[in-house]
């Protein structure tokens, strides 16, 4: 898998889908630049301290409930001016190209109508709202690690 996924990503400007849900990821790439990499950077590693890191842990929050309605309604999502199919395959291209290998493996892609449906939901303390779902990944990490 993780060859695939490196596949991918050398080729950009490539149309590819999982789930039937195609990622041009040539126009997914130009919203995150557009988007996102003010405040992510290039890599998606953000800026420590201000902005965190989607790199390797994005995932985490499909893991969790309202993990995956916060990756759409966290302000730089919600508040974009792309319309919902693109947030849509945006989120779709950071989960499978920021996410770990078995984040993006397992990963049910969002609709269209998914991110409009969780685009009306606006969140009103976006830092504790992400503070008490990273507890939640953490404690579901540390469950696996215990159980294996």
């Amino acid at each position: 898998m993780r060859m695939t996924i490196l596949a991918l990503l050398m080729i950009t400007p490539a149309t590819f889908a999982q789930t039937n849900v195609p990622i041009n990821a040539e126009r997914a790439q130009s919203n995150y630049r557009l988007n996102c990499q003010g405040c992510h950077l290039a890599d998606g590693s953000g800026l420590p301290g201000r902005v965190p890191s989607m790199r390797g842990f994005v995932g985490g929050f499909l893991s969790v409930p309202g993990g995956r309605d916060f990756l759409v309604q966290v302000p730089g999502s919600a508040n974009s001016p792309i319309n919902d199919a693109d947030l849509a395959e945006l989120l779709n291209w950071i989960v499978t190209t920021m996410g770990t290998e078995k984040a993006a493996s397992a990963f049910e892609f969002y609709s269209e109508a998914e991110v409009k449906q969780s685009r009306k939901t606006v969140l009103v303390d976006v830092a504790q709202v992400r503070a008490e779902l990273v507890s939640k990944i953490a404690i579901l990490a540390q469950a696996g690690e215990n159980a294996q």
